[in-house]
């Protein structure tokens, strides 16, 4: 078992950065890769980034890459999204999610979910 919780989410201005966190508790927290994803209303949940096990390895979506960065610190057991240069269209709801078995970019890939955390951009 997993239990992933995000925060840091919050309202922010077009051009600015926030950091998001991935706190886990459950399961050896190195044993598994983790990714972020986000959702708008109506929309698919659409992949963000994805870190490996021991963090040498990660993937961007297209539309975040040299914007965003993931990193994780496995002795705090958390992943950080650190998102600068932000648009309206980074406006979504981010979750983390837990994958054992690879470094998945499709939901179906991941076990575990957290809840979310609301990121909202103005203009």
């Amino acid at each position: 078992q997993v239990q992933l919780v995000e925060s840091g989410g919050e309202l922010v201005q077009a051009g600015g950065s926030l950091r998001l966190s991935c706190a886990a508790s459950g399961r050896t927290f190195s044993t598994y890769a983790v990714g972020w994803f986000r959702q708008t209303p109506g929309k698919e949940r659409e992949f963000v980034a994805v870190i490996s096990r021991s963090g040498g390895r990660t993937y961007y979506a297209d539309s975040v890459k040299g914007r965003f960065t993931i990193s994780r610190d496995n002795a705090k057991k958390t992943v950080y999204l650190q998102m600068n240069s932000l648009k309206p269209e980074d406006t979504a709801v981010y979750y983390c999610a837990a994958d054992l078995t690879g470094l998945g970019i499709r939901t179906y890939e991941y076990d575990y979910w957290g809840q979310g955390t609301q990121v909202t951009v103005s203009s």
